[in-house]
């Protein structure tokens, strides 16, 4: 595997798709171990449309969906036999614990993504996550979804 993943990369390994895509790039990752993704925060995206006008605020649910989705991209890389599978798959949220939100997202940001398995398995995955912008935490959770 080489890096950094990009967007041709991603799309062959994540089932999601413009405009749910949330994911820019993989800079780091270490099979089974952690994982480290970047978001680019653009002025243009629809979700700045409405929230809220004038003072643009990047939802904090779409946080912890792009936390989740650099989280199933190592969860798919380390499932032996998933991507050979193919895309098809799903990746469906089980649950999401202690999700804090510390500061605004803002268009023009760029959030890295760091998370960390905290069980593994062959269907089920728990990792937790921190989203930094300029090194500042502004959003952490615990994430379990299944892997399909």
């Amino acid at each position: 595997m080489r890096l950094p993943l990009l967007y041709e990369d991603i799309i062959k390994i994540l089932p999601h798709r413009y405009p749910f895509l949330l994911v820019d790039k993989i800079i780091d990752m270490e099979l089974n171990k952690r994982v480290v993704g970047i978001k680019n925060v653009t002025a243009n995206e629809s979700f700045f449309q409405g929230h809220f006008p004038g003072n643009p605020i990047m939802p904090g649910v779409l946080i912890i969906e792009a936390m989740a989705q650099v989280g199933g991209i190592l969860a798919r890389m380390s499932i032996p036999g998933v991507m050979e599978r193919g895309k098809s798959g799903s990746i469906l949220f089980v649950s999401m614990d202690k999700v804090k939100f510390r500061k605004p997202v803002v268009p023009g940001d760029q959030i890295r993504f760091e998370l960390e398995p905290l069980r593994t398995g062959s269907r089920i995955w728990k990792m937790t996550g921190k989203a930094f912008v300029d090194g500042d935490l502004v959003a952490e959770a615990d994430l379990m979804a299944t892997i399909g």
